[in-house]
């Protein structure tokens, strides 16, 4: 049984149907929403629609090339809805979520829409309800690991509607020229920047509740809480102009907001990098002081909502089986994994680990020279009490055996990985 219908249980459900082993798929919606998702759809993407770069020689490519290899669900329909994005992988988010269902339903894997409250016992149980599992199945994971719950804030970026940009004030490209102009850029001189940074400082935020204590992940911090950091600290962030060149004056802009497509139609875009929790009117007021931007419309604001995860390596056996109770496994990012690539990773190596548990095959976790055992060994083998999220990175990875000058550190790190998940693979029977 898999509780949750995200990134991370999608593709647990597909590692284990392509197997020949028959789940159940249990998602609450539409009978229920989080705060956050608004589509019915298996594997919807409430956050950015990019799965971040698509180089193998960085950790984020890495990962999906390994996924890749591996037959995942999540990175098949994310590669066959895929957007311009410059080096990244970005989405049409409707097509994707529609493609993954339609995978899944080729398998005749069994979907069923209620919310699950209790965790049923004689029978193996994946929770992959991701960092905003209801309250009332979160009081029973909390009961069963007999520990309090950590949590962080995420922020999701604003989108708005293509036909409302001014063209003639943004200009196409991508940085260092790369790609074939994927982003919209809004330049802004030394003196729009000003006064935008200065907007930001003064504007209404949404208060916190009285039982939440705002802990922002570092690499997700809202817009607003960069720009209290210091009047350069979005020039060397999200409105960084390094690489780009505005065609109207031929010189690198002062400052650049960047506006990635949100479907191939192109009739939105998101700001890249701007997730916020100003209040609705105040986003609108804000934002619309951007070049460009005057006349927006907005399809959706940036919220803010919290994120809870458990602490994995005090809880998960290297399988993402819970100490606790051997029925119980845990995928995704309630597992302390950022992003969604390391959603799906998580989904992918507890699909694999329960399918060697049903057929009587000792699992053998990915080696930590690969990103899929880099990510792993940070979510069960790091110091517990200091535990946070992570988005994958080198830093995760068995260090190199010989020093390589940092431009070729990626490749010699991919080139090491896909060698040995290879390896890896064969020892396991998956390919």
């Amino acid at each position: 049984m898999i509780i949750g219908g995200g990134l991370a249980g999608c593709e647990a459900a597909w590692q284990l149907v392509s197997r020949g082993i028959s789940p159940t798929l249990h998602e609450m919606k539409p009978r229920r929403f989080s705060p956050a998702h608004k589509s019915p759809g298996l594997a919807e993407l409430v956050c950015s629609n990019s799965f971040r770069s698509g180089e193998i020689s960085t950790a984020a490519g890495l990962l999906k090339e390994e996924m890749r290899l591996l037959k995942s669900v999540i990175i098949e329909a994310a590669d066959a809805s895929s957007v311009p994005a410059g080096k990244a992988l970005a989405v049409d988010r409707t097509q994707f979520s529609s493609r993954v269902e339609a995978l899944l339903n080729r398998r005749d894997l069994q979907v069923v829409r209620d919310e699950v409250k209790e965790i049923p016992t004689g029978t193996l149980v994946l929770i992959a309800t991701g960092p905003l599992t209801s309250d009332a199945l979160a009081e029973k994971i909390s009961g069963l690991t007999g520990r309090d719950y950590l949590y962080f804030y995420d922020a999701i970026s604003p989108i708005v509607d293509a036909a409302t940009i001014d063209l003639k004030k943004t200009f196409s490209a991508s940085r260092y020229q790369e790609g074939d102009g994927d982003y919209l850029n809004c330049p802004l001189t030394a003196g729009e920047y000003e006064r935008f940074h200065r907007a930001l400082l003064e504007s209404r935020q949404v208060p916190p509740r009285e039982f939440e204590d705002s802990k922002f992940f570092e690499g997700c911090l809202p817009v607003e809480v960069m720009a209290s950091r210091g009047a350069s600290t979005l020039l060397f962030g999200p409105m960084k102009p390094v690489g780009l060149v505005d065609p109207e004056t031929g010189k690198k802009p002062h400052a650049v907001v960047q506006l990635r497509p949100e479907n191939r139609q192109h009739t939105a875009y998101n700001l890249v990098g701007f997730q916020t929790k100003l209040t609705w009117p105040e986003q609108g007021r804000v934002f619309r002081m951007v070049p460009g931007l005057e006349r927006a419309e907005f399809l959706r604001f940036g919220s803010i909502h919290r994120n809870t995860f458990i602490n994995a390596p005090a809880l998960l056996e290297k399988t993402l089986r819970l100490r606790l109770n051997p029925d119980i496994y845990f995928a995704g990012q309630i597992t302390g994994v950022e992003g969604y690539i390391e959603s799906a990773a998580t989904g992918l190596i507890a699909g694999i680990s329960i399918w060697c548990r049903l057929t009587g095959k000792n699992f053998d976790p990915p080696p930590r020279t690969t990103a899929l055992g880099a990510l792993l060994h940070h979510i069960t083998g790091s110091d517990s009490p200091n535990f946070q999220p992570m988005n994958v990175n080198f830093g995760l990875f068995e260090p190199l055996p010989q020093k390589v000058r940092k431009r070729n550190r990626g490749d010699h790190y991919a080139a090491r990985a896909l060698s040995d998940l290879g390896d890896w693979s064969s020892r396991l029977g998956l390919l």
